[in-house]
């Protein structure tokens, strides 16, 4: 084991620099935790979390090559992707925004701990640029040779380590002061979030390949 330290060092380093750049993760974790508290975020990292398994699994099975070299699967996965975020961006614009009771913000919309790991389950796992970076990761950085099981555990890594980044970002987000902060934006909070992910949408779309 000793002698994949480096190639394991440059993995979690190239995934720190990736998983800490804003995204549709990063928008998505946020919405939550603000509308719903840090328990909301954290399920939602779970779901996040979840989803990095997808990706090294086929990239070991080398599902990531083939849809990297058709444009036609590609752009399908990049279709989903931006449809399943705009869909999410225009809920959030259609908000009733928040009411306050008992000394509290409470969201219009009720959390649920299913939801949240769906969410964030779909949000990171229909992400062109994860697919794109895991399979950078599995083509380039990791060497061929590198047995199995030594793959499957920097993947195990790779989901557990995104998983603990948002649930500490939750755990930020959620405090009462800083959810309190961006809630007293009241309506505004929910439409810039809104705003963000149809922009993310509209990212993704202008990437399509002809």
């Amino acid at each position: 084991m000793t002698a994949y330290w480096p190639e394991f060092f440059a993995i979690a380093l190239a995934h720190l620099l990736a998983v800490a750049s804003p995204g549709p993760d990063f928008a998505i974790v946020t919405r939550q935790c603000v509308l719903s508290g840090t328990r909301a975020g954290v399920w939602t990292a779970v779901g996040v979390g979840s989803a990095i398994l997808l990706h090294v699994g086929y990239c070991l099975l080398g599902v990531a090559l083939l849809l990297s070299s058709s444009p036609q699967l590609f752009n399908v996965m990049k279709l989903l992707a931006a449809a399943y975020l705009f869909y999410i961006g225009v809920r959030a614009l259609r908000s009733k925004g928040f009411v306050f009771e008992k000394d509290q913000f409470v969201a219009a919309e009720n959390f649920s701990p299913h939801q949240a790991v769906v969410q964030g389950f779909l949000t990171n796992g229909l992400n062109p640029k994860a697919t794109l970076f895991f399979l950078a990761l599995f083509t380039v950085v990791i060497d061929p040779a590198t047995p199995l099981i030594i793959q499957v555990f920097y993947g195990l890594y790779l989901a557990v380590a995104t998983f603990v980044w948002f649930a500490l970002l939750s755990l930020f987000l959620g405090h009462r002061l800083v959810r309190d902060r961006m809630l007293r934006l009241g309506i505004w909070f929910e439409r810039a979030m809104g705003a963000l992910l149809i922009l993310l949408a509209l990212q993704i779309t202008l990437t399509l390949r002809a």
